[in-house]
């Protein structure tokens, strides 16, 4: 690191990458971005199957690639010399392969007691569903999210991204450092297991006592959410949806204000609470009527005057014209392989005195062979080329 750049969080921390897809790399670009130094293992010739699409830049950038060909026992034993010398180990193999392979986590801290392993698989390492196949779309159905997802009147719909995957790869960045600290107590590693599935199911608010008070399933209910009044997306007169989110009483008393309706707190059809509740479908009829008047700009800058949370609903293009994520760096061009400069989001959380920053772009495949294995782990040139002839790396 160069003298004039500000510290990271996470400097001095290697993390060995073996995920491929999603979750798993998603999970180690994080820890990348925010200092660490992230090595992707991928099997030689092949590569990561994910590589040739956009996500693969955006999921892997940051990351360093090299090659071996964990099913040849030399290639093994290169392998454990890499986590040897690692922190980190990020996989997403199904339940039981890595222990095929001889190479279970509990066998790698034989020799490096320290090191976490974060494990990302659908259904988790341990349970009755722990040996079958999961992808983001299976692990939301499993979780619940898209039995509620939709209207009542039709076939239930998955959520427009990747919430499971890209959940999922925040809780594993979140155990990893969870085990980090702990490593200072104990000064021992530990296995991070990170279901899909699970990732979504923790995010789920209130359905578990819901259910558990009430006995009965949350049903499909379009855009209104139980309770949460008034909240509903509304059309302006100049053909824009508007979000207005108004759910607490001082907010809701705020928005009568806004529409010109400041007697409705005290109408008996919104008032207690519980009738509010029962009635949303009338409160929303009258905010509907109000923001059809009036073009989105007019709406939005009343109810940003009286302190009412809204937004425009967001198209891609929105987001990319919009001042705000500028300031905040939210969308950023990083240089891919593929397809040239990328636009993708920003680096998130933002900190303060350490911040983050996207190290670089995503890595050719092996790109950095010569520099992990010949630099880092001083493998003798003949030896290293012996193993790049016989397709080990």
């Amino acid at each position: 690191m160069n003298q004039a750049d500000p510290p990271t969080a996470l400097q001095g921390i290697r993390v060995v990458n073996m995920g491929q897809i999603l979750a798993a790399p998603f999970c180690a670009t994080l820890l990348a971005e925010f200092g660490a130094e992230v090595i992707k293992v991928e099997q030689p010739v092949i590569g990561d199957p994910n590589r040739g699409n956009v996500s693969f830049h955006q999921d892997n950038r940051g990351q360093k690639s090299v090659t071996i060909a964990l099913d040849r026992p030399e290639g093994k034993a290169l392998f454990r010399r890499l986590t040897d010398a690692a922190d980190i180990l990020i996989e997403n193999y199904r339940p039981g392969t890595l222990e095929r392979f001889g190479l279970a986590p509990d066998s790698l801290r034989e020799t490096n007691p320290g090191l976490i392993a974060v494990r990302f698989s659908g259904y988790g390492q341990t349970g009755p569903y722990a040996d079958r196949a999961g992808f983001d779309r299976v692990a939301l159905a499993f979780a619940g999210i898209t039995y509620v997802t939709g209207y009542p009147d039709r076939p239930p719909v998955r959520p427009g991204y990747f919430v499971a995957d890209y959940g999922a790869g925040v809780f594993g960045a979140f155990g990893a450092m969870t085990a980090l600290q702990a490593r200072h107590t104990t000064g021992r590693g530990q296995d991070v297991d990170v279901a899909l599935y699970e990732a979504v199911w923790r995010m789920s608010g209130t359905h578990a006592a819901g259910y558990a008070l009430s006995g009965k399933d949350r049903e499909r209910s379009g855009n209104y959410f139980p309770g949460v009044v008034p909240a509903e997306q509304f059309e302006t007169a100049d053909g824009h949806f508007l979000v207005v989110n108004a759910t607490t009483q001082r907010v809701f008393e705020r928005l009568c204000e806004a529409v010109g309706r400041p007697e409705l707190p005290a109408d008996p059809r919104f008032t207690p609470r519980a009738n509010l509740m029962a009635n949303h479908a009338d409160i929303h009829v009258v905010i509907g009527e109000w923001a059809r008047t009036r073009t989105l700009a007019e709406c939005q800058a009343t109810l940003d005057e009286y302190g009412v949370p809204a937004s425009k609903v967001y198209a891609t293009s929105d987001i990319f014209a919009d001042p705000h994520y500028a300031a905040r760096h939210q969308v950023v061009s990083v240089d891919s392989l593929d397809f040239g400069p990328l636009l993708q989001p920003g680096v998130t959380p933002l900190l303060t005195g350490t911040p983050g920053a996207v190290p670089g772009r995503a890595p050719a495949l092996g790109e950095h062979n010569d520099e992990v294995f010949l630099g880092e782990l001083g493998l003798d040139p003949g030896e290293y080329a012996r193993l790049r002839a016989e397709g080990i790396i």
